[in-house]
């Protein structure tokens, strides 16, 4: 074997030819604008799976640690990112790095950790290899045209070598979009990202024994503040999300033991942020102080939703559940903020449909579906949960479906590839999934839900599953992956019916267990199959009578399912009977002094009963994201406002006011936001963007002041909807 010499002539040849080994990169070259704006980039994915590494350990069960019961990824620790130019003039940028890098100008390496480069006027190649083992290797470059942007292009592996004429070569190097988010100054680092805190003052405070009971009045999160602190000693702090929680010192959820020797700033902020309604306080007697206050921490985003009725309890269910909304919507979305604080795949995805009618906050939805799917190679199903992996896919579907963004389906569509393969080859001879070692079949919390063997509710997950993944690879250009999942879809939907469908009940049996059929109906395949638009109208009369409305089939006592449930209601027209269901529900732990959502409710329960949960008194969550769906029924199915095409290029609104006798509110679009209000004698419309088909029911020949309604049946009523322009429309609703 020949021994290869690097001189300095050879290292400048290696140079050279890097340079030209750049040209391959030209297909992302584009000429640089001064109104450009930098901001830092990362390998995409990194930072969602640095973050949520970081904020999923912070769960303590009274001061233990208690960490996720998966598997954590790290972000690459070398990335290298780059970019091409054509400027007009000489610029001069600065550079800024979380970590070391290597900078290469035209081929050219440029020695040191240079703070900032001069750049001559013309087309130009530039390459930045930067290192970071502690958090993530991320660059803000800042110039008059060069500027770290949306447009550069990064990569974990460049495959460049060296052979034996000391030429360097490079061939199938991944090249993909650099991950960035809303860091546009070189102080922002993504590594110093924290929420945004504001002071609360306690709303009420009472002497408890030697010690003090702080209330807050409402469910909230936070740092608490210690003023006036005084003296040498220990302070506990127990905090609770109901009284009897904070006032039991021996079997709260969450607790802080903390020490002052006497130097610590009369303010004192404990640095561990909690879940909590109520803290008592108990200080040594050598320490004292003289109140409790606390910074509440949150993601500053506004309510571009909005709902209000005729209905005042209504109104409150809905206020209520925007409220739990933005305390679970946090570096992403959790599940309950006391207990878990983890991101769970069932609870997010439910977020993410909340959050299409509350916040429309794209960017929570792609940071927590990433931090959810983590990064190669495989080996489990996301959060463990056979389903939850199902999930994932449905979400990446109904986030292009509301915003119309193609680029995370092109970015990401290889995670989604990998993470169908490993779902796939979990099935079994029968081609249906089925629990392996390692696999959590969820579903829900009910007591006497079966789960073992092949389960309906999975196949049908499975197949919608396969659905998207269809979609996902005619956006990402993948013809054959197409193709190839539109027919596992259409062949698992045509065994799922001529396996669990029971011709003589009009129903979808639940479970089969080594072949023989168990004989078993839940609601979960049956309501599922509704809004999935998998039954013909016949299969959904049958299921809405023998299921839906059948106090025998086990119950439902989540807020987790209870939104599928009352969501196939609605989508057959159900609109009264699910307001009254909502009132009963929602409103149920209203009168039991909610002030966000719980985990469960079942009432049946009395009391304390309500607050145990896990064979814990405190173990249930009182603030729990999946409580929220009021938000998501109340936009799509009374103000009925949906997407037909992606991005609100073609929406419906089909207002059902389901008993009420009036409402009116706000559905956020990517561009705008789509304005309801319907009484039974008015509809009133204005929509940002789209081209939207009002579709309504009238006893009597409808009156607009603009456009032309349509008579499209018997007292069925269309409207063509255009941005900006605000419809008035007399009608007689239909008893």
């Amino acid at each position: 074997m020949k021994k290869t010499i690097f001189s300095v002539k050879n290292i400048w040849l290696i140079a050279f030819a890097i340079g030209f080994l750049f040209q391959g990169f030209s297909s992302f070259a584009q000429t640089q604008s001064k109104e450009s704006k930098a901001t830092w980039i990362w390998y995409p994915g990194d930072f969602e799976v640095w973050l949520s590494n970081k904020i999923q350990v912070r769960r303590t069960e009274r001061e233990a640690v208690f960490p996720p019961l998966w598997q954590y990824y790290s972000p690459y620790a070398l990335v290298t990112f780059q970019t091409e130019v054509d400027i007009p003039e000489l610029d001069e940028i600065k550079i800024y790095s979380e970590g070391t890098f290597q900078l290469l100008l035209d081929g050219v390496q440029v020695y040191g950790q240079p703070k900032s480069i001069k750049i001559p006027a013309g087309k130009h190649k530039i390459s930045f290899k930067v290192y970071n083992q502690e958090v993530l290797p991320a660059i803000y470059i800042a110039g008059k045209y060069v500027k770290s942007d949306a447009s550069w292009k990064v990569t974990n592996e460049d495959k460049l070598w060296i052979d034996e004429t000391g030429k360097a070569q490079q061939s199938g190097t991944p090249w993909v979009p650099v991950g960035s988010w809303n860091f546009d100054s070189p102080e922002s680092k993504p590594s110093g990202f924290k929420l945004t805190t504001i002071p609360w003052n306690a709303k009420k405070t009472e002497k408890i024994g030697a010690g003090q009971l702080v209330d807050f009045g409402k469910e909230t999160f936070g740092y608490i503040k210690i003023h006036g602190l005084k003296g040498k000693g220990k302070v506990a702090l127990y905090y609770g999300e109901s009284r009897e929680e904070a006032l039991d010192t021996a079997k709260c959820e969450t607790l802080d033991h903390l020490s002052f020797d006497g130097n610590q700033p009369e303010t004192y902020t404990h640095n561990g942020s909690k879940a909590f309604r109520y803290v008592r306080v108990q200080a040594d007697p050598t320490v004292k102080y003289d109140s409790i206050s606390m910074l509440y921490e949150y993601l500053p985003l506004d309510y571009r939703g909005a709902f209000k009725s005729s209905d005042q309890e209504l109104n409150k269910i809905w206020d209520v559940s925007a409220y739990t909304m933005q305390l679970t919507t946090r570096e992403f979305f959790v599940d309950g903020i006391k207990r878990d604080r983890w991101v769970w795949s069932g609870d997010a995805y439910q977020s993410y449909l909340m959050n299409y009618y509350l916040f429309f906050d794209s960017a929570s939805v792609e940071r927590t579906l990433l931090a959810l799917r983590g990064k190669e190679p495989v080996t489990a199903h996301v959060n463990i949960i056979m389903d939850y992996s199902l999930y994932w896919f449905v979400g990446v579907y109904d986030y292009y479906l509301h915003t119309g963004d193609t680029k995370f389906i092109k970015t990401f569509y290889p995670r989604m590839k990998s993470l169908m393969e490993f779902c796939l080859e979990r099935r079994n001879k029968n081609g249906f999934l089925e629990p392996l070692e390692g696999d959590w079949v969820f579903i829900d919390w009910a007591d006497g839900l079966p789960k073992k063997g092949e389960v309906s509710f999975e196949q049908m997950l499975l197949a919608r599953s396969l659905e998207a993944m269809a979609v996902s690879a005619e956006i990402a250009g993948e013809k054959e992956d197409q193709k190839q999942y539109q027919k596992l879809a259409a062949d698992l939907k045509t065994k799922l019916f001529d396996v669990f469908w029971d011709k003589k009940e009009n129903v979808m049996k639940h479970q089969r267990i080594d072949g023989k059929m168990q004989d078993i109906v839940t609601r979960y395949a049956n309501m599922f199959g509704i809004f999935f638009n998998y039954f013909n109208e016949e299969q959904k009369q049958s299921i809405k009578k023998k299921v839906l409305l059948n106090d025998k089939i086990l119950q439902i006592t989540t807020p987790y399912m209870r939104f599928y449930e009352l969501e196939a209601l609605c989508a057959m027209g159900e609109q009264n009977y699910v307001l009254k269901e909502m009132k009963d529900y929602w409103g149920g732990m209203l009168k039991e002094g909610a002030t966000s959502f719980w985990e469960e409710y079942n009432p049946n329960k009395k009391g304390t009963e309500h607050l145990a949960m896990y064979g814990r008194p405190y173990g249930k969550s009182l603030c729990h994201a999946w409580g929220s769906s009021p938000i998501y029924l109340l936009g799509k199915y009374y103000l009925g406002v949906k997407p037909l095409k992606p991005g609100y290029s073609e929406y419906e609104i089909k207002p059902n006011l389901g008993g009420l006798e009036w409402m009116e509110g706000k559905v956020p679009t990517p561009k705008g936001e789509i304005s309801v209000y319907c009484s039974k004698t008015a509809i009133k419309i204005k929509a940002a963007e789209g081209e939207g088909k009002l579709i309504f029911e009238s006893q009597s020949k409808p009156k607009t002041n603009s456009g032309t309604i349509t008579e499209l049946s018997k007292n069925k009523y269309q409207l063509t909807v255009q941005p900006n322009v605000e419809y008035q429309i007399s009608y007689k609703v239909v008893k």
